[in-house]
């Protein structure tokens, strides 16, 4: 063999080696290219998941803060619906002591004060309520600024009880404001 041939040899094989390099070098390169297409698409589904769960949620929040929103909304008009009732029940209450009927609930109101309170009892009222309560035998001790009713104490003045429409409205007012809601809805 001579030293040419062993050259060409020498050259095929390096070239056959470098080939082989280079198909391997390709192959390695494709495979990294899949791997890293691979995690592209593992890491772009996390992301659009996580994306999507973190919109969702926020859609949710969103969605629950604005029920709750409407919810105060209805809540505030219903108040201003009961306080704008509540004065109308005030007028009528007013319109109510200047009739006859008023008079004969304030002896009803007289009646049960004294139950309550015993037979001699002293009272403070309205000014226009002084003069049926004296007819009545009732000690009017000072004239207070009520709608109507009566606020009676016993002889001693040791108890009180309170009957002014004001204290009762303010006693009843859950039963009222119940009554007012049936209504409403």
């Amino acid at each position: 063999m001579s030293i040419e041939t062993f050259i060409e040899e020498t050259k095929r094989r390096k070239e056959k080696e470098l080939e082989a390099l280079a198909g391997r070098l390709a192959e390695e390169k494709t495979a990294l290219r899949t791997k890293t297409d691979n995690t592209i698409k593992t890491m772009h589904e996390y992301f659009s998941n996580e994306a999507k769960l973190k919109s969702e949620r926020e859609a949710a929040r969103i969605v629950e803060a604005a029920r709750l929103q409407a919810r105060k909304m209805l809540f505030d008009a219903i108040n201003i619906n009961l306080d704008s009732a509540f004065e109308v029940i005030k007028a009528q209450l007013k319109s109510y002591t200047k009739t006859d009927e008023y008079k004969e609930s304030l002896h009803k109101v007289i009646a049960t004060a004294k139950k309550n309170l015993g037979p001699n009892i002293k009272v403070h009222c309205r000014e226009q309520d002084r003069a049926p309560l004296s007819d009545l035998g009732i000690t009017v001790v000072k004239t207070i600024q009520t709608i109507g009713g009566v606020l009676a104490e016993n002889e001693n003045g040791s108890k009180e009880l309170d009957l002014t429409f004001e204290e009762l409205l303010r006693i009843h007012e859950d039963e009222v404001k119940s009554s007012i809601m049936e209504d409403i809805m």
